[in-house]
């Protein structure tokens, strides 16, 4: 394992990181014959414009960005955050006292929309999977009634594309955050105890990366039980970690915007071998993903490699639906690793192989990595699991 020190990259992008990625969806605008679109959500907010606020953790003030087909970015926004944007590109800043329920934003969005989208008179939204609209659903009705001669299509085939493409500063920013969540699961290896809950090691690990370097850690779930375990998704609990237990820690680190995400695991005393046995399986299926990972393979090809040694280890099945995911601004995006899956690997894709078993009734094996893919394949953006299962006496 590593032990150099962790140093974290440089915070926020330069100017021209914006205006790169505004060029390219005017392109895609322009070819689809878009007058403006307009975002809703903070991802895509902050992608374009590079406005970053804690403020959206609440959900009484509504934000919204308008790009238009030429020129910059126009923000729509509340007045309590307009000098949120004397340090990012944005030069036009056009506000509203909010909260206003009776019209929060939605006249002047309207009219911002309309005085860009004169031509075809064509809108853009994000209106496909895994997107949402973060406006009450009468605010958006009374916006297309604002804009009845106007269509709005869907652009989430568009942005998913283009943020699915890191720069070198977002992946170094991804990269920073692998790195600390590395060391925090190294961390907990050797303060892991019998008689520990579940609450406690996840408490330990995350000020640990904390202290590491990590802004935050707003994902961290665990699932322990005797020779495995059959829920991964509801802890941490109360659970207290006994001989014979597995434990699974799987979490996501941040750091300025970008987020880790993988998983551990951690055996308590004498481990059943079948256990053992599915740690190797799935260890093995890790290393089959990654081999393959290259750019010009597909996330089907991916999902096939690792299932197939998972498949012939003696898997019972695998019910969590994909082995893997897109990560970048949120913790999973787009694309999935499915079987069949036709997306086409790309050079500066950051992805998770995360190939998981059922290797008996209600016990559960999974392992996660986070990978960037290169010009002639993978890399590690940390260090890889251990190849043995670690054993906590």
């Amino acid at each position: 394992m590593s032990t150099l020190p962790l140093i974290s990259p440089a915070r926020g992008f330069e100017f021209i990181e914006f205006e790169q990625r505004t060029a390219l969806l005017q392109q895609s605008m322009c070819e689809q014959n878009i007058d403006a679109v307009f975002f809703t959500t903070e991802p895509e907010f902050r992608y374009f414009s590079g406005f970053k606020s804690q403020f959206w953790e609440s959900p009484t003030r509504p934000w919204f960005l308008v790009i238009p087909a030429i020129g910059k970015p126009i923000a729509v926004v509340p007045e309590i955050g307009v000098s949120g944007f004397d340090t990012t590109w944005i030069d036009d800043v056009r506000s509203w006292s909010s909260p206003r329920p009776e019209d929060d934003g939605i006249t002047l969005l309207a009219s911002t929309l309309a005085e860009v989208s004169t031509g075809a008179r064509r809108l853009g939204a994000m209106l496909g999977p895994e997107t949402h609209l973060r406006m009450p659903i009468a605010n958006f009705t009374a916006l297309q009634q604002r804009l009845r001669q106007h269509d709005m299509v869907d652009v989430s085939l568009i942005i998913r594309h283009l943020r699915s493409i890191k720069s070198m500063a977002e992946i170094e920013k991804i990269r920073f955050a692998c790195q600390v969540t590395a060391a925090g699961f190294d961390y907990l290896r050797t303060h892991l105890t019998v008689g520990m809950t579940e609450r406690e090691a996840c408490k330990a690990m995350h000020l640990e990366m904390l202290r590491l370097g990590a802004d935050a850690c707003p994902y961290l779930i665990s699932a322990s039980g005797l020779g495995g375990y059959d829920n991964i998704i509801m802890g941490p609990t109360d659970r207290v970690l006994n001989e014979g237990d597995v434990l699974i820690i799987d979490t996501g680190a941040n750091f300025d915007g970008y987020f880790s995400d993988f998983d551990r695991n951690y055996g308590f005393g004498q481990i059943a071998q079948e256990t053992i046995d599915a740690y190797d399986a799935v260890y093995a299926s890790t290393e089959a993903g990654l081999q393959i990972a290259a750019p010009g393979r597909t996330t089907g090809e991916v999902w096939q490699a690792m299932w197939s040694v998972l498949e012939e280890a003696g898997a019972l099945g695998n019910d969590v639906g994909r082995m893997g995911h897109g990560l970048g601004m949120q913790l999973t995006e787009w694309p999935s690793n499915v079987p069949n899956g036709d997306v086409e690997l790309k050079p500066g894709m950051i992805l998770t192989l995360e190939p998981g078993m059922a290797f008996a009734p209600n016990r559960m094996m999974v392992h996660e990595e986070n990978i960037v893919i290169t010009e002639s394949g993978c890399e590690m953006l940390h260090d890889r699991a251990w190849q043995q299962m670690p054993i906590i006496e």
